[in-house]
């Protein structure tokens, strides 16, 4: 009997269950994104520089998913084949989570236990270190996660699922964004930075503990049961690639649809902060600052930091609340229709937050440009799923991920080699830069996208 045929439809509760893990790895990964930024400027990284330091992310995504996609294929343990990737890409990220705000002093600390004099960027060398282990766990868990979808749920459900990974995605990022402003609002205690990463390092390792303790993997068929010392010598990327690309010729449309879609979230996920400190709230560049000017800024720069993170809270709270209503009409309508009609209101959103950086409208932009995030998080894996053949979950998901990670190294490296580019003298003597720039770049390649995603067609579509 066809395995598919055997599982049984999730339900509500069972799908809400599923998706917890997920809440976890996204929580930890919005707290990356809102407060990276402060913490490496803060030990003197420049516009071009911290673009660098971002590469963690694409690089890992590129390297680090095929490979663990591929390997959880087909490892055998007493875990199952994803639970050992899950958990243990969570402990380690949880303890990069915690050493990376303390980068600063941690290199104090070795200075003063050595008696070795260290070049004054070594806080920021143990920081971006620390940014590449967090990436690289992040990836080794998400990519076996994203393959417990068609494991364990019946094809007809994949929308609704990776739906329900949207939803956690919003929920993670609403939490992790929102708890340290509303503390501030609500208690007038401001949460310090250290303090919002070791929360974001336990809430990580706690979903993924619940998720592998409640989620039980379908076994593997017999003849995929191979000892993972053997996968390293028999998984061939090239190979893998050209089955993966051979799936159907949709599956390359899909690919360039992600790839213009990620240059331009990632224009945003990446800047965002620091056009909320900068733009907004007028705070000159802190990179080359000394103590004196920093402290002059302080108030300004810890508002700035609060208010990204509230629009960020916006922008996943509207995920969250979409999500759902975009797996149902995808059902109904199709993915590629309502995936183009969310992508349109993200390149709204982005423009309206070129033109105007008045706080509320601001904040009104991200809201809106959350529609457009609950689509990316949901339907390309929908749309690829339907292309996937049993026992290569983990590779394609993987491969597919290169299309997610590869567009970041264009933004890192030449979207903000041209904001870098961008200065302007403000008043008092001091630098600022362009940073709404990031926002019409990340327009152009979303509506390119959206062009490419109009030729993508469906198993579901009539023609």
């Amino acid at each position: 009997m066809d395995e598919n045929n055997i599982m049984k439809k999730f339900s509500t509760a069972q799908f809400l269950n599923f998706c917890l893990g997920f809440f976890g790895l996204q929580f930890a990964w919005q707290m990356r994104i809102i407060l990276s930024g402060p913490v490496t400027e803060g030990l003197g990284a420049s516009p071009f520089l911290y673009g660098l330091i971002w590469l963690a992310g694409p690089f890992t995504g590129m390297v680090v998913q095929p490979l663990v996609g591929a390997l959880s294929d087909k490892t055998v343990s007493p875990f199952g084949r994803r639970r050992p990737y899950l958990l243990g890409g969570a402990i380690i990220a949880s303890i990069a989570l915690w050493i990376f705000p303390n980068s600063g002093n941690l290199a104090e600390l070795l200075a003063n236990v050595t008696g070795v004099h260290l070049p004054a960027l070594t806080g920021l060398l143990i920081a971006a270190i620390m940014i590449w282990v967090i990436d690289a766990c992040i990836n080794i868990a998400q990519g076996p996660y994203r393959a417990l979808i068609p494991d364990v749920v019946p094809q007809e459900q994949h929308s609704l699922a990776n739906s329900y990974i949207s939803l956690a995605i919003g929920l993670g990022s609403v939490v992790a964004a929102a708890t340290a402003p509303f503390l501030k609002w609500a208690f007038n205690y401001q949460m310090s930075i250290v303090a919002q990463f070791i929360m974001a390092a336990i809430a990580f390792t706690l979903g993924m503990l619940w998720t592998c303790i409640t989620i039980k993997e379908c076994s593997s068929k017999k003849e995929n049961k191979v000892e993972v010392t053997e996968n390293v010598e028999k998984v061939s990327f090239l190979q893998s690639l050209k089955d993966f690309f051979a799936l159907s010729p949709e599956v390359g449309k899909i690919c360039w649809m992600q790839f213009f879609t990620w240059i331009g979230t990632m224009c945003m996920m990446i800047f965002f902060t620091h056009y909320s400190v900068h733009t907004v709230f007028g705070v000159p560049d802190m990179g080359s600052a000394d103590e004196m000017t920093k402290s002059l800024y302080q108030n300004a720069q810890l508002n700035g930091t609060n208010f990204s993170s509230i629009c960020f809270a916006i922008f996943n709270l509207v995920c969250f609340v979409v999500a759902i209503p975009i797996g149902i009409l995808s059902a109904k309508y199709g993915n590629k229709k309502v995936h183009i009609i969310s992508i349109i209101s993200m390149i709204a959103a982005y423009l309206g937050m070129g033109i105007s950086h008045n706080l509320y409208f601001v904040a009104a932009m991200m809201g809106l440009a959350g529609i457009g995030w609950a689509s990316i998080c949901a339907l390309p894996f929908a749309m690829l799923s339907q292309y996937i053949k049993k026992g290569t979950e983990g590779s394609v998901m993987g491969i597919f991920n290169i299309f997610i990670a590869g567009p970041q190294v264009f933004v890192c490296t030449l979207v903000a080699w041209i904001i870098s580019k961008c200065a302007f003298d403000v008043e008092g003597g001091f630098v600022n830069y362009h940073w709404e720039y990031a926002f019409y770049i990340g327009a152009a390649t979303l509506l390119l996208a959206a062009v490419v995603a109009s030729k993508v067609k469906e198993i579901s579509d009539k023609n």
